[in-house]
């Protein structure tokens, strides 16, 4: 039994409130992935390019980024539960007006508007655990949140592909809001007011900036940043050229999550081992690791697309080790940002979050303007941005 600041009550740490945070952390995710096979169909759907279909996936994961730096602020103001409440009804809104889209414009407003109410699940389900935990049991908490977030992008890319295929692509938009409101209805019953909202002294929009200078000025926080965004614009590299890829080489909507699956279950298992190896091996033994994984895994993967093989075995295969090494690289860097300066919880994972969804746009929209008849474009990108990930890292062991 634990007391958050601000609580009115004592908070115990229950399987259903973590399950409670999991869910609501893991909506903005899900909204993002399910979808991901229709992206190969919504070209000849709509009569329009690639690259107008990738910005569907872009302006989502913008809107997902750079709303966090307004509800992270607000959450620590106002508390975390009117916050996450907002963007569960502003997602739900939008996934209809998504099912409803006649052309590539519509859905792509729709799915921008969507991100933009997602994006309240992730940081305030990521301040919530700075809230309730501490030390190395809030890294362990990380890791478990990593285990369920690493479920939905195979879970979704199954289970829309399938909907695609049976049901058309809409329901997986109508899938989406009747998801929001039932996380709706669990937010209000479940979770506690964990946070004291911060003195309302002085204008909000003040008050906000002057935390995101206080943050800029910490050099640890920036090299945790670097480090995530880094990781998620390899990923999300990935999930956006995976299915161009995985089509040149014969697998259709239905079959593109088997594949995909690789580097999340790897990445469920590296997070399961940095919750049973961080008190004892330390974050920057465990960080190193990962990094030495991740590197190694590209490298395997770039190397067979050289060679000449042309096989869906050939991408999956060496990004187990990827996925594997992000597992053991995102707990502690999470842990860190949100750790650097505790009462700017809500303010620091918005940063990170922000950072995390720009660069993962960027690393989305840049798969759609080379060509995949391979896999080697789409792994020269990927260890681009995981190098810069190591460089980020090399410098925070330094300090």
């Amino acid at each position: 039994m634990a007391t958050a600041p601000g609580s009115e009550a004592p908070v115990g740490h229950s399987p259903w409130l973590i399950a409670n945070v999991l869910a609501q952390i893991s909506f903005g995710l899900l909204a993002m992935t399910l979808c991901l096979p229709s992206m190969q169909e919504w070209g000849a759907i709509f009569n329009t390019h690639q690259a107008d279909v990738q910005l569907t996936f872009s302006g989502y994961v913008v809107a997902y980024g750079a709303l966090q730096l307004v509800y992270g602020p607000l959450s620590d103001r106002h508390g975390r539960k009117p916050i996450l409440m907002l963007g569960l009804v502003v997602a739900g809104l939008a996934s209809v007006m998504a099912a409803l889209a006649t052309d590539i414009t519509q859905l792509t407003a729709a799915r921008v508007l969507q991100g933009a109410g997602s994006a309240a699940s992730m940081v305030v389900g990521r301040s919530m655990v700075q809230d309730l935990f501490a030390g190395p049991q809030r890294t362990r908490v990380m890791a478990y949140i990593g285990m369920a977030m690493g479920m939905c992008p195979p879970l979704a890319t199954l289970i829309g592909g399938q909907i695609h295929v049976r049901l058309g692509w809409q329901t997986n938009f109508e899938v989406l809001a009747v998801l929001a409101l039932l996380l709706l209805v669990a937010a209000w019953l479940g979770l506690p007011r964990v946070a004291k909202p911060a003195p309302a002294e002085g204008h909000w929009l003040r008050a906000m900036l002057s935390a995101y200078a206080r943050l800029l000025r910490e050099p640890r926080f920036l090299l945790y940043v670097a480090i995530l965004a880094a990781t998620t614009a390899t990923f999300y590299a990935f999930l956006a050229g995976a299915p161009i890829v995985l089509k040149g080489y014969g697998i259709g909507p239905d079959g593109i999550g088997w594949f995909i699956m690789a580097v999340p279950v790897s990445y469920i298992l590296g997070n399961f081992m940095t919750s049973r190896l961080i008190a004892q091996a330390g974050e920057s033994r465990v960080m190193a690791w990962g990094q030495a994984l991740t590197l190694g895994g590209l490298v395997v993967m770039l190397a067979l697309g050289l060679g000449g093989v042309k096989t869906a075995l050939a991408v999956a295969l060496p990004l187990l080790l990827l996925g594997f090494g992000h597992g053991l690289l995102n707990p502690p860097a999470l842990a860190g940002t949100v750790g650097v300066l505790p009462a700017l919880a809500g303010s620091a994972a918005a940063v990170a979050g922000l950072m995390q969804q720009l660069t993962g746009a960027t690393g989305g929209y840049l798969v759609g303007l080379v060509p995949h008849e391979g896999a080697v474009n789409l792994g020269w990108m990927m260890l681009a941005f995981a190098v810069t990930g190591a460089v980020a890292q090399l410098l925070l062991r330094r300090r």
